[in-house]
């Protein structure tokens, strides 16, 4: 792992193969092995990048001070970008992160080249509502560490308001327990943790959708169809949203589709990459 050490604190990332930049952005409590099927089927051509952002399963706590808000969380990102000197990027996001990839987007653009979305948090669906107790406990600290501590046992992940509805394939081959166990060791990593949860309001993907449809690059909507907590409804509404952006549907998978369908969102996003980019009229 790499550091990038940025004004609000430290993040680590991985790198490997050469050529056009990609930047893969994770979602909560989980890290950028969410990514570890997809970027050795794009590392012969591209240039991939993957970093950790403070979302809850990071190893180095953020400044004590860092906003941790979405909008905070997009400036990471956009500052990432420009630590690394990186142009023409193409962002892609789940989960979470696809609602800091949204924000991003539409008030740091400038070094990105393309935004590719799968399975995401959008307009009110931010948090969906079988996520939303987590941020209640959040306003409690004590009550959110206590929750997560069912999460050491293989069982609890299981459970369809923790991993069990975002993976359908290989649950077992997921670092599920790996993800959990920053939060549960480390009590800057949960106040952390806290922040980002305490910050999440759909006002702020309301926002980012609004400037996005007058985002000029091109955008790709990868979506699982199967998904309960981001349905495909969200994703045609993104698509009429967002100017230009294509939807291609993704079957057998739920919400992490690196984790399930690696191999087509590896083909979309190489075939997306290489497409010219539509003149501006």
């Amino acid at each position: 792992m790499s550091e990038a050490k940025l004004s609000q604190g430290t993040i680590h990332y991985s790198e490997s193969g050469e050529g056009p930049p990609i930047v893969f952005v994770h979602g909560l409590l989980v890290d950028g092995r969410l990514w570890r099927k997809v970027t050795p089927l794009l590392e012969d051509r591209f240039r991939c990048i993957v970093p950790d952002l403070p979302l809850g399963s990071h190893r180095t706590p953020m400044n004590p001070d860092a906003d941790l808000s979405p909008p905070g969380l997009a400036r990471i990102v956009a500052e990432f970008l420009e630590t690394l000197a990186l142009e023409d990027v193409v962002l892609v996001a789940n989960d979470t992160g696809g609602a800091i990839a949204q924000v991003t987007a539409a008030n740091h653009p400038d070094r990105i080249g393309r935004l590719v979305l799968t399975n995401c948090d959008a307009f009110e669906n931010f948090l969906p509502p079988a996520f939303r107790p987590m941020q209640w406990a959040a306003r409690v600290p004590p009550l959110l560490t206590g929750t997560m501590q069912g999460m050491r046992f293989g069982p609890m992940r299981r459970l369809p308001n923790a991993f069990g509805r975002l993976i359908k394939r290989d649950f077992d081959g997921a670092p599920t327990r790996e993800w959990v166990e920053p939060f549960l060791s480390n009590r800057e990593i949960r106040r952390d943790t806290v922040k980002v949860l305490r910050g999440i309001d759909p006002r702020f993907t309301f926002e980012a959708a609004e400037k996005l449809r007058d985002f000029d690059r091109p955008a790709l909507l990868a979506w699982a169809v199967e998904d309960r907590f981001f349905k495909i409804s969200f994703a045609e509404k993104l698509a009429d949203t967002i100017r230009g952006a294509r939807l291609e549907r993704i079957e057998d998978s739920y919400t992490f589709v690196p984790e399930d369908q690696p191999e087509r969102l590896a083909e979309l996003i190489a075939r997306f990459a290489r497409e010219p980019a539509p003149v501006a009229t």
